[in-house]
């Protein structure tokens, strides 16, 4: 049985097929879900293999008003997102039928011949990723700091949530605690790494910190530096002098490079992070005589306590909120295999104060429990009993 389902519709071109398909490939392999079996995709003439209790999500490609009209009906009757999707420049309305018009709509860029951000939405969409696209930029101010306020706003402009220190701290704030809580909560980190990236101690301690929670690296390498340490540890693309205006800062073709690769690392991030998470709670549930019992939907974790008791795991990477704890307990009432839902995370680099919230939304919430991964056995071992 899939757990998750990615429909294509409309009227998609060959090449459109094949590199949304080359992406998904690449998902599953990162997310280490089996193709079809787990993770599948499918065009609308095969919509009706689908599996109906498994994650879903569709995309429509823009040009035919009258196709499949009968399915996107049925599957909005569902509640099963349909994101219409159109080349940029082209009139959204002419490109898609009415029952589409009212939901906001993907362009895909000049030149994007990857389809890395469309993918990520549909995974986004089945909760394979989370909807926040969170970018931790760190550089040398007195090298860098153009490009890296030209980065933060230009991916903020395509909806990457970036953090940079200079924008994103409130004046009033323990600065260096709450950059590493920021850090701990992103996807990907971009290095603008200049010949005296690594002379300051923060800043080789963001790199260093970043790697240690299993947060990806992208790292531009600056033109005529020669990078000697930790290279084989980030995604790298050199820079050259063509890759800056006259002013000193990236060009358009450099910042659409720089977004494709931030896209295809970012899902790689979260996998990764999230399987070290179910590692880790792997064996603190086995040291206590429980099992791992399999992989569900929404990427939980099927385990059973000592007792005998079925718990479902749901992983948080970065930092877990209220707003994820109602998500987790949504999830759990809908799944058709039922146990008590656990939000398991990493509190590592996670602010003091942001912890004791923690602790009071779970003194006061009864039907989620949310858990350190470190703590898991120790907590769980009284709470079985």
């Amino acid at each position: 049985m899939a757990f998750y389902e990615l429909l294509i519709l409309g009227k998609p071109e060959k090449w459109q097929m094949a590199a949304l398909a080359d992406r998904l490939t690449e998902a599953a392999q990162v997310f280490d879900l089996d193709v079809p079996s787990q993770l599948a995709w499918r065009s609308a003439d095969q919509a009706s293999h689908r599996e109906r209790k498994a994650a879903t999500a569709a995309v429509f490609f823009g040009g035919d008003l009258d196709a499949d009209g009968e399915l996107v009906a049925e599957l909005q009757a569902d509640e099963i997102p349909v994101i219409p999707v159109v080349a940029a420049g082209t009139s959204f309305n002419d490109q898609v039928p009415d029952a589409l018009r009212s939901t906001n709509g993907y362009f895909i860029p000049d030149g994007d011949d990857q389809l890395e951000a469309l993918a990520a939405v549909l995974l986004e969409s089945v909760g394979l990723l989370h909807e926040q696209r969170r970018v931790f930029v760190s550089y040398r101010r007195t090298e860098s700091r153009e490009v890296a306020v030209q980065l933060h706003d230009l991916l903020s402009a395509r909806n990457f949530d970036v953090f940079l220190d200079t924008h994103d701290i409130r004046p009033g704030k323990p600065f260096q605690e709450m950059l590493w809580h920021r850090l701990v909560d992103c996807d990907l980190v971009i290095v603008l790494d200049t010949p005296d990236y690594f002379g300051s101690k923060w800043t080789t301690q963001e790199f260093g910190r970043a790697l240690a929670k299993g947060i990806h690296i992208l790292r531009l390498i600056w033109p005529g530096h020669a990078p000697s340490r930790h290279l084989s540890l980030a995604d790298s693309i050199p820079l050259s002098g063509l890759d800056f205006t006259p002013d000193n800062r990236l060009t358009a073709a450099s910042i659409g490079h720089i977004v494709q690769r931030a896209e295809r690392l970012r899902s790689r991030s979260i996998a990764t992070r999230h399987l070290e998470i179910a590692g880790k709670l792997r064996l603190e549930i086995e040291r206590i005589g429980g099992r791992f019992e399999g992989i569900g939907a929404h990427r939980s974790i099927s385990l059973s306590l000592p007792s005998g008791r079925r718990v479902w795991a749901y992983p948080a990477v970065g930092i877990p909120t209220a707003d994820i704890l109602n998500d987790v307990q949504s999830k759990a009432e809908k799944a058709v295999t039922k146990g008590f839902p656990l939000l398991i995370y990493d509190h590592v680099g996670i602010r003091d104060a942001w912890l004791d919230h923690l602790k009071w939304l779970d003194t006061h919430i009864s039907a989620v429990r949310a858990l350190r991964v470190m703590d898991a056995a120790w907590e769980l071992v009284a709470w079985d009993n």
